[in-house]
């Protein structure tokens, strides 16, 4: 059957979620990147979804975890073992054919990073483990064709990393990669309520009004949501009204950091590829992308038009489905193979 196989699976390996494709059957799952252990046994009780909602609620015996920070894997042992529940779960759990593996990672990864990807999907029961870098994927995820000697232009924001790239004829001529996502707007919504309004509120509370009323560019009529958390001075429950208004000067550290990284990528992007990105715009994808008003607040601070992609959670994982089922697209070289130490080549 070639080189890849009809279980062959591409996996969108993000910090905040994990998103499975399997050749010839699309998205097949979708689940945060959570795992609740046992302290002292190591036994995991619960992983996906089912974690995520003992997020900050557990006893002292049980830690609910991201075994993967900033984009890249901080906890092997738990990540091998993640890994392992996914591939079982999509492929069998006998898996007598092992699948081959293609894997998103940030660009710019260190070796030791990349490593360890590979060895913990090998060691979850992958036959081969491929490489493959986000903003790439997410470009073909969105349906540009980055085959033509055209520059286009990706910023990716996950919920570890944000990757920018300027792409032309199948690579990135330029890339950029900072631990600056959705992660962070959460802590800067944490510490704005702590400063602003005295209030602690948990991870999950920060990311619900991230969702509902976070906001990169200012709407035209504003929303409001009701937060609880715990009072610093009284120190008891308290519920207040936040509008959305109020996030914009949340979350305006994180995102002057992603558009100087924008800025900073385009000061070095070759005149030819900067003129075709000024014509067909910067594409945003990730969940960052749904930040109410982000292709405006990117577009108006850069000059150059932004248009989000039309599934921009999913465009990581679709892009690794297209490479499966199209791999002699990516013969010159949009894939890394960790065992030859290079592109691969068909």
């Amino acid at each position: 059957m070639g080189l890849f196989e009809f279980n062959d699976v591409g996996i969108d390996l993000g910090t905040s979620s994990v998103l499975v494709y399997v050749r010839n059957k699309g998205i097949v799952l979708r689940e945060p990147s959570v795992v609740a252990v046992e302290k002292i046994t190591g036994r995991i009780i619960a992983i996906g979804e089912e974690a995520r909602k003992m997020l900050g609620r557990t006893p002292s015996k049980i830690i609910a975890m991201r075994p993967l920070r900033d984009g890249v894997i901080s906890n092997f042992d738990i990540t091998e073992r993640l890994f392992n529940h996914f591939l079982r779960k999509v492929v069998g759990p006998r898996m007598f054919f092992k699948p081959r593996v293609v894997v998103c990672v940030p660009s710019g990864v260190t070796e030791v990073e990349k490593r360890a990807v590979y060895d913990a999907t090998l060691e979850a029961g992958a036959r081969h483990t491929y490489l493959i870098e986000e903003p790439i994927a997410a470009a073909v995820g969105a349906g540009i064709d980055i085959s033509q000697p055209r520059g286009c232009a990706v910023l990716d924001i996950g919920g570890g990393t944000t990757d920018v790239a300027v792409i032309s004829l199948m690579g990135a001529v330029l890339s950029d990669s900072i631990k600056v996502a959705g992660d962070r707007f959460d802590d800067s919504i944490v510490r704005y309520m702590r400063k602003k309004h005295n209030l602690l509120i948990g991870e999950r509370t920060a990311e619900e009004m991230k969702v509902r009323i976070g906001s990169a560019y200012p709407r035209k009529e504003q929303v409001f949501i009701d937060v609880k958390g715990r009072n610093l001075i009284s120190g008891l429950p308290q519920s207040i009204v936040v509008g959305s208004n109020e996030m914009i000067d949340a979350l305006e550290e994180p995102l002057q950091t992603i558009l100087e990284s924008v800025r900073t990528l385009f000061e070095k992007t070759p005149p030819e590829l900067a003129s075709d990105i000024a014509e067909t715009g910067i594409c945003l994808t990730g969940g960052g992308a749904l930040l109410y008003g982000m292709d405006k607040f990117i577009s108006e601070h850069t000059k150059v038009p932004c248009y989000i992609a039309e599934d921009p959670i999913s465009c990581v994982a679709i892009g690794t489905g297209k490479v499966l089922e199209s791999p002699d697209f990516f013969t010159s070289g949009a894939i890394y193979d960790y065992r030859r130490g290079e592109y691969f080549e068909a």
